[in-house]
């Protein structure tokens, strides 16, 4: 049995250590804190595949660096291993890097912290070799054993699925250091380099030679010398390949030189979306995943292709079919010569040969290739390689900067209404996968996308219809793509469908590497799929109404110009609008009211004694954790840990003191033909204690928090709190301001207080508030909160 077979049933991190030390012939070794220890080498195990191979090194240095500060030996070899990949590097690619003791370690190895991952992540991606068991176990096992047996790990093949990668960093390292040589030289350049093991070339009469001047490598091309202005691209770019290819490669590389060309982002001219260096880890992910070979073995399909960015890095271009929905990026492919072997032709995927029922039939266009409809027939190895719109007009990643009204209504669009897939049938991306599932049941998918279909509440039904196995992806912000604003990740995930199969395979959670937008890795990022009913927005017990109309509201005291009409409640002391239930919509969609708030999507519910603590809970959990544009896309869950009474407590008062605290009073409000009145339920002070002039309609939240004990943190807030509101008191403010906040009862809430004591401080006529002492005590109780979101289950 396999290392891979025997890997799939390991039920412990034990079981994989002993698959390992069996496959690879470990003789004297040690477990321990070190999962697998030998003179030569050692070992960081998982027992599962989720970790990625950036966090187990992470983990692995942290005792290496222990073991330097000890002063004890450490081997010439470091690996990590679980049970679906494996990666080893020389310690002397880390060492130097440790010894400046710049990592920020966590308290032990396993609980390494964000900035440990992202520092070590960004030393070591360049030096450690990956392999994916599934396709590469044979390749592992040898290099290990080779570095146990030489000392060295065997560098990487320059292969024909590489070449065009492994030629632009050529460029990119050394071609760019040769001085005085022009661009259009460079591929000769390139061959004369590799086909040489550094001394002996492979070939005679090249039309360019590498020399050696003064031990130092220079080239000759047309009978001139040109050297290198540094020499440190050249060395770490044959520190990681392998010269000359093998016998069987050589011949076939010479014959495609003239495919070579030194590609830029300007060489695209504004129609150019996926960044280069993002392109180029999409195809080492495709390599490690898909195995050395995967361009000669597989057909793709860019049914999206725009002006051919995503193929420009492929080797094989007679293996390659690229359609686009506008004609004018095919004459553009032709004019500037890209992927010229390729088949390009103009086809709008999401309309073409589907006919009345549904079904694909080719011959209403005759578009597609007799070849590519042969492939597909005959079920051939099928990669759809694409970067499909979101949502947006024309064929490429941000194309338009909004949405267009009816864009989604498309022949695939009125096949998933009839399927019943809800909301995602609006997404265009997600019609390309309906289309590609039923027209290829079998392909695998790369592709570059927004993370909805994974983890998003509206696409669990889609998820239901969409059978498919994760292979492995990374995610990039969505800044890196031209043309593309907001905030969010864009997956490059990888899956192998099976529409057909009888057995599902669960879509429970992915783990992806991060890249920044040079495609360097900065750690590792976890999305689930979960059902919809474990999710925050469904925990809050919802109130009954009566047959009265609320009034709808837009700000604190502002009556909304555009409302959804909606039923009041009896028993309401507020209202909680809490938008869509991810990071995403958190921040601009979740506040407290004292009638209905009927902005964005209007979703919201009551609030009285009862759910106030709910909604507390709920209101914190949203606030408190800032969205980024890795984390915009978290879902929020019903807790899985104990709420204890303090924790609850301390999340009221952060709700009561939030800014986005709306909830206030005020008379003579219009709306509906009659004039209306909102009750402020929310002041957690007596008259006497703020120094009210007057008394207050309301005194529930003194009354609720009478029997409950607070947190020191909590009551430092509520001091400072007091203290605001008795300054709000002293003084009277202008007219202007008292108008604008609706400044007409005493039982003013802390949106008004708050906005009025700034106006007084920027209008200079008033002795000067001092803010910071509130903002202290409040700041430090976030900082408490803030943890506990994770520890209880809220997010993960």
């Amino acid at each position: 049995m396999s290392l891979f077979e025997q890997l799939k049933h390991a039920k412990s991190e034990e079981d994989v250590k002993d698959a390992y030390i069996k496959a690879l012939g470990l003789k004297k070794f040690t477990k321990g804190l070190i999962d697998i220890q030998t003179k030569e080498i050692w070992f960081e195990a998982k027992d599962t595949g989720k970790n990625s191979s950036y966090a187990m090194f992470t983990q692995l240095l942290h005792y290496v660096q222990v073991a330097l500060n000890k002063g004890e030996t450490v081997p010439p070899f470091l690996a990590v291993i679980d049970t679906e990949k494996a990666a080893i590097m020389k310690s002397t690619d880390v060492l130097p890097f440790l010894e400046k003791k710049t990592v920020k370690w966590g308290k032990s190895a396993s609980q390494y912290t964000p900035e440990a991952l992202a520092e070590i992540s960004a030393h070591i991606g360049t030096h450690f070799v990956a392999f994916k068991l599934a396709t590469h176990e044979e390749e592992f096992i040898e290099a290990v054993k080779s570095a146990i047996k030489t000392g060295d790990i065997i560098r990487t093949q320059i292969t024909p699925d590489n070449l065009k990668q492994v030629f632009d960093k050529w460029v990119a390292m050394i071609g760019c250091e040769i001085k005085g040589v022009d661009a259009d030289d460079y591929a000769l350049l390139f061959f004369a380099d590799i086909m040489s093991d550094g001394t002996i070339s492979t070939h005679k009469n090249l039309p360019a030679e590498l020399l050696h001047k003064n031990d130092e490598p220079v080239f000759m091309l047309n009978g001139k010398l040109f050297e290198l202005s540094s020499r440190e691209g050249y060395r770490r770019f044959w520190a990681i390949y392998h010269r000359p290819p093998k016998s069987e490669y050589r011949d076939y590389l010479l014959e495609r030189r003239d495919s070579l060309i030194p590609l830029d982002e300007r060489a695209f001219k504004g129609a150019f979306y996926t960044p280069l260096a993002v392109v180029d880890k999409a195809y080492d992910l495709l390599t490690e995943t898909l195995g050395n070979n995967w361009q000669k073995e597989y057909v793709v399909w860019d049914m999206c292709c725009g002006v051919g960015n995503l193929e420009v890095k492929h080797s094989n271009q007679r293996n390659i079919y690229m359609s686009t929905l506008d004609q004018a990026d095919v004459d553009v492919m032709k004019a500037t010569k890209t992927c010229v072997a390729a088949e390009r032709f103009q086809y709008d995927y999401l309309n073409d040969d589907i006919d009345d029922f549904g079904q694909i039939d080719y011959t209403l266009t005759n578009k597609i290739p007799e070849s590519l409809r042969k492939a597909i027939s005959e079920g051939k190895k099928i990669l759809v390689l694409i970067n499909p719109p979101y949502g947006e007009s024309g064929s490429g990643t941000g194309k338009g900067d909004i949405n267009k009204i009816g864009i989604e209504q498309t022949k695939i669009n009125f096949l998933m209404k009839s399927q019943n897939v809800g909301f995602a049938s609006k997404e265009l991306f997600v019609q390309f996968m309906t289309r590609i599932a039923k027209e290829i049941p079998s392909a695998t998918l790369a592709m570059f996308s927004t993370l909805k279909y994974v983890n998003a509440p509206n696409f669990e039904k889609f998820r239901e219809h969409w059978n498919s196995q994760y292979l492995g992806g990374f995610v990039v912000h969505s800044k890196a793509f031209d043309g593309l604003k907001g905030d969010f990740p864009i997956g490059f995930l990888i899956w192998t469908t099976n529409q057909e199969g009888k057995e599902r395979t669960p879509l429970v959670e992915i783990a992806t590497e991060v890249i920044n937008k040079d495609a360097k890795a900065i750690g590792e990022k976890h999305f689930y799929n979960l059902p919809n009913n474990s999710f925050l927005n469904v925990w809050l017990r919802k109130l009954d109404t009566n047959e009265e109309l609320a009034l709808p509201l837009e700000n604190a005291v502002k009556v909304s110009r555009n409302p959804r009409q909606k039923k009041s409640c009896d028993s309401m002391i507020g209202y909680l609008y809490a938008g869509n239930n991810d990071l995403q919509n958190a921040g601009q969609h979740t506040l407290i009211s004292s009638s209905i708030y009927t902005g964005s999507n209007g979703g919201g519910s009551y609030i009285n004694s009862d759910n106030l603590q709910q909604a507390a809970v709920i209101f914190s959990v949203r606030r408190l954790i800032k969205p980024t544009w890795l984390n915009d896309r978290d879902q929020f869950l019903q807790p899985t840990g104990i709420l204890t009474e303090e924790f609850k407590n301390d999340c009221l008062i952060w709700m009561l003191f939030n800014g986005s605290n709306l909830t206030a009073s005020a008379n003579e409000l219009e709306w509906n033909g009659k004039k209306w009145s909102i009750v402020n339920h929310f002041i957690p002070f007596t008259e006497e204690e703020v120094g009210s002039p007057d008394r207050f309609e309301s005194d529930f939240m003194v009354q609720y928090l009478a029997d409950k004990s607070l947190s020191e943190e909590a009551k430092a807030v509520l001091d400072a709190g007091r203290e605001l509101w008795k300054t709000y008191f002293s003084e009277t403010d202008v007219h202007v301001v008292r108008e604008e906040y609706k400044l007409n009862r005493p039982d003013v809430g802390w949106y008004q207080i708050r906005n009025a004591l700034a106006a007084r401080n920027k209008s200079g006529d008033y002795q000067p508030i001092n803010f910071e002492p509130f903002e202290a005590a409040y700041k430090a109780l976030g900082d408490k909160l803030r943890p506990q979101v994770y520890e209880l289950g809220f997010l993960k």
